[in-house]
């Protein structure tokens, strides 16, 4: 047993929230001071402790049982959450001292070029750690980073980023993909009223749920309102469904260069792109995320197709749309 001194005298704050959860999770003040192997005074003296620091109530207790007050339920969520950050930030210390830094668990959205993907894994090498990339849409990254199961995410914008922080982001102008016998592939550029009377293909909303919003929104504010919308993912459904006249897709070039029977036409700077930026855990991050972040910016715009961007998203509004309606 641990003396009823020192545990008085030299409790730190977190050791203060372990002793409190034993006894929110036990109900108990026999059972947690044997699960703590300390003394039950002892553990009683240091709850009222805390209960006197934090100038709250936190259980109810009587000689037949112990309750939490809301104070305490509150109390006890945010203890498990600040302990959970502090065991990790430890641990990644530890490692970090000890030349084992784990793998940076990077998602990436599906739209990514391929050779911007090799860029960044050749150019992060150097740091001797392993680069996890795993292909995700926005809204599978967002939710792996609230339950920390990735370190970072390349996100595409507007998106919610409550609880994480951002880093620098990217703009990446885009064009217009279409069949190579369409009238308009005549023409040099393209501008987003030439398509009226045209489809679009696009990927599915639950992906980017803000980024599709915000590019039909666009579509329609520079008189392109598709006859019909399709959605894919994967580029060669994008080119059978472009190739089959269902409608036209944007992008950064890439696909079109798969399929000599598609063309890829720019559309005016600033008319539409596609916003890109790291993001990672606010609480306990990866040591390493910033210096990924400021690389994966070096590389998209060294790759020649992309600008900087202000941090901050556009706003995002609700947009519901319907087809063929004024």
């Amino acid at each position: 047993m641990i003396a009823e001194t020192d545990i008085v005298a030299g409790v730190d704050p977190l050791r203060q929230l372990r002793y409190f959860i034993a006894v929110a999770e036990e109900l108990h003040f026999g059972r947690a001071a044997e699960r703590l192997r300390i003394a039950q005074p002892a553990l009683s003296q240091r709850i009222r402790k805390l209960e006197a620091e934090l100038g709250a109530r936190l259980l109810d207790r009587d000689s037949r049982r112990v309750e939490l007050t809301e104070a305490g339920q509150i109390l006890l969520a945010e203890s498990r959450d600040l302990l959970a950050r502090w065991d990790r930030t430890t641990s990644l210390v530890g490692k970090a001292h000890r030349g084992e830094i784990d793998a940076l668990r990077v998602g990436v959205p599906p739209e990514l070029a391929g050779r911007v993907l090799a860029a960044i894994l050749t150019a992060f090498e150097s740091r001797e750690v392993r680069v996890d990339l795993q292909e995700l849409t926005t809204a599978e990254q967002v939710r792996l980073l609230a339950d920390r199961q990735l370190d970072a995410g390349l996100l595409q914008h507007p998106v919610d980023v409550v609880g994480l922080e951002a880093g620098p982001a990217v703009d990446t102008p885009l064009g217009v993909m279409l069949p190579r016998d369409s009238p308009l592939a005549a023409r040099a550029s393209l501008t987003l009223a030439d398509l009226a009377g045209h489809g679009l293909v696009i990927f599915p909303r639950a992906g980017a749920p803000g980024l599709y919003d915000a590019t039909l929104r666009t579509c329609w504010e520079h008189g392109f309102r598709p006859t019909s919308v399709h959605h894919a993912r994967n580029p060669e459904f994008v080119l059978g469904m472009v190739l089959s006249g269902r409608g036209v897709a944007f992008d950064q070039g890439m696909v079109a260069q798969k399929e000599p029977r598609v063309v890829w036409r720019p559309l005016p700077q600033g008319e539409l792109s596609w916003r890109f930026g790291l993001a990672w855990p606010a609480a306990a991050p990866h040591p390493l995320v910033r210096d990924l972040a400021e690389l994966i910016v070096n590389v998209i715009q060294g790759d020649g197709s992309s600008r900087s961007a202000p941090v901050q998203d556009m706003p995002q509004r609700p947009w519901n749309v319907v087809y063929g309606k004024p």
